[in-house]
């Protein structure tokens, strides 16, 4: 009897380790999810919106639209799953630094806004075509301008988010929170923390003018940040967190521990 009620405590807390680790796994797993889901949408987008993309009068211009339409479908379950995956990831990441954890969501939140402006943008494009594009020559000539506008708009977006804010957020800070609490391997994490800075960086430079948005130095600027953030996905997928990583170790200080009292009691 005596010896019970001295193990008991012992097992108590390995329940309660045993209930974090099926937490942590499961949002792991979520997260990993997101970010396949991010890619799954953000790349056959670009090419659904070729039609609009690559045709400076496509405002003007018969067709269908079909596949546009396609795209900013996708591009909307893109938004919402970039807030996903940041928010699947706080409850462990802000152990590690609640403030970069945070700010890591708030640069995901700003990027799907972004992403949000470029869909509102393109369609605003198939508004004016459906109801103008009928318009005689003059008229024509001025809404192709502003279809051309819009576009714009939505290029600048795809900059700005995806490009320079992606880099910051799922590069920079990112990395350097797997980095810093050893929840990959943290050659890994060297992947974002590398290929973050280097695609905002340039971002900035495109911003600048320094060179087009399609050339090859931004292409090559883009590969080490592809790969971070494809095998970050999969590999939350495949094996989740670190097991031994310690802040997994520690107690969620969330409304969680709270329920897990009560399914342990």
């Amino acid at each position: 009897m005596t010896t019970t009620e001295k193990t008991s405590p012992d097992r108590m807390t390995s329940s309660r380790k045993g209930v974090r680790r099926t937490y942590s796994r499961k949002l792991a797993l979520a997260a990993g999810i997101f970010f396949v889901i991010t890619f799954i949408t953000s790349i056959p987008a670009l090419f659904l919106y070729a039609p609009v993309l690559g045709n400076p009068d496509f405002i003007v211009s018969a067709g269908a639209d079909t596949s546009v339409r396609w795209g900013a479908f996708l591009e909307v379950f893109l938004a919402l799953t970039g807030i996903g995956s940041a928010v699947a990831l706080y409850p462990i990441t802000k152990r590690q630094n609640e403030a970069v954890a945070l700010g890591y969501v708030a640069i995901r939140i700003f990027e799907s806004a972004v992403i949000a402006v470029g869909i509102i943008s393109l369609l605003a494009v198939l508004a004016l075509r459906q109801d103008l594009g009928g318009a005689g020559a003059a008229d024509a000539a001025s809404l192709g301008l502003v279809g051309q506008g819009l576009v714009a708009i939505h290029d600048a977006t795809f900059l700005i988010g995806p490009g320079v804010l992606a880099g910051i957020g799922n590069g920079l800070l990112l990395g350097y929170l797997m980095y810093r609490s050893n929840l990959l391997p943290r050659r890994l994490a060297l992947l974002g923390l590398i290929g973050g800075p280097l695609v905002s960086a340039s971002g900035l430079l495109v911003l600048l003018g320094f060179y087009a948005q399609l050339s090859v130095p931004a292409a090559i600027a883009t590969i080490p940040e592809f790969i971070w953030e494809l095998s970050f996905g999969i590999w939350l997928i495949v094996k989740g967190f670190n097991p031994s990583a310690e802040i997994l170790s520690e107690p969620d200080k969330t409304a969680l521990n709270e329920r897990d009292r009560l399914s342990l009691s």
